[in-house]
């Protein structure tokens, strides 16, 4: 007779994840992150622009025991928010609510079901984007996949489009096997897309030229020379993503309802968006953006990524005019920002 084989307690738990409702689960153990040398380099060249927080609290990043004392591993999520929505002026991770509370709250959960079944309590802390952590440095060390050349974690089975997030505690848990091959071969497809050419390599970022530093962390004017580069993007930026082969076959449609477009940005083009902020007062703003990520750039940067869209929308209109089609009607004037899907290449070797 066969003896049924007993889930081990790391099953378990990531069984509980996915419960939550987590689209990946992986268990790494804490120490030196692999890339602290890649992120040092990285900050001594000003990639990061005005994000000084980045280098005030380096010394915890590139050691994930230390944010945490006590701690030994950290359970990985990703939750996926959706890659197969239309392109538009906000990036589609913020749309909806934010993505901060949604994980936390799954991760608190976590937390709690873990000293349930050990029946004790656990020291630990979950994080979400906001803490000393290298997160896609501990996600590839857990399993969840590896770095592509636009800086994004990659699953060979989900794509790129989804948050990250971590539980650390003081628990001895066997972790799961770095993920150690890069499946991005020869493509280089993200890094030609990129409107603003932020990639200074394959792996590094100039956050100073990229899309989503200028339109949500940048703190004064967007260099003039870039705003052109900048299109409709009212908020942050998915072209990079877009154009990945991985992100082109394995991309899902939406299945989380907190993200879900919120009515102040559902199906209105660029052009009506950014229009409607310049309009808010402080009082109309955070009753639109209310839970919402956009509020991260507050309303005077919401109200300057418009001034820019709006500006880049009359110079493509006025561009246009003379070129008129037939009848005389204006050919269109949606610019096409990256590939189509149907011209881009085959993944390398997809695992299914």
């Amino acid at each position: 007779m066969t003896v049924p084989r007993i889930p081990s307690f790391e099953h378990r738990i990531k069984a509980q994840a996915y419960g939550l409702g987590f689209d990946l689960a992986g268990i790494a153990r804490l120490g030196v992150a692999d890339g602290a040398a890649a992120f040092d380099d990285w900050i001594a060249h000003g990639y990061a622009g005005d994000m000084h927080y980045l280098e005030r609290r380096a010394e915890l990043r590139r050691d994930s025991r230390l944010p945490v004392p006590g701690a030994t591993c950290a359970i990985v999520v990703a939750l996926d928010y959706g890659g197969r929505q239309p392109s538009g002026p906000v990036a589609r991770y913020a749309r909806g609510d934010d993505y901060h509370d949604v994980m936390l709250d799954k991760l608190r959960a976590l937390h709690a079901w873990i000293e349930s079944e050990v029946q004790r309590p656990v020291p630990g802390k979950p994080y979400v984007d906001t803490g000393p952590i290298l997160e896609r440095d501990l996600a590839r060390r857990a399993g969840l996949g590896w770095l592509g050349k636009n800086t994004n974690l990659i699953n060979p089975t989900l794509g790129s489009f989804f948050f990250l997030g971590s539980l650390f505690l003081a628990l001895d848990l066997a972790p799961d096997q770095p993920s150690a091959t890069d499946h991005c071969g020869t493509c280089t497809r993200c890094l030609d897309a990129c409107p603003t050419q932020a990639f200074v390599a394959p792996g590094v970022l100039d956050a100073r030229r990229c899309i989503s530093y200028l339109t949500i962390e940048l703190k004064g004017d967007v260099p003039a020379d870039l705003q052109p580069l900048m299109g409709e993007l009212l908020y942050g930026c998915d072209v990079c993503q877009e154009v990945c082969p991985w992100n082109v076959k394995f991309a899902r449609e939406l299945a989380q309802p907190a993200f879900i477009a919120r009515a102040a940005v559902a199906g209105k083009d660029a052009g009506t968006l950014a229009r409607e902020i310049v309009s808010m007062d402080d009082e109309s703003f955070r009753a639109a953006f209310k839970g919402s990520p956009l509020k991260r750039a507050k309303l005077r940067g919401l109200k300057r990524n418009a001034a820019v869209v709006l500006d880049n929308l009359a110079l493509t209109a006025e561009a246009a005019a003379p070129a008129r089609a037939p009848h005389g009607r204006l050919p269109s004037l949606a610019p096409r920002t990256h590939t189509p899907s149907d011209q881009l290449p085959r993944p390398q070797n997809p695992k299914r």
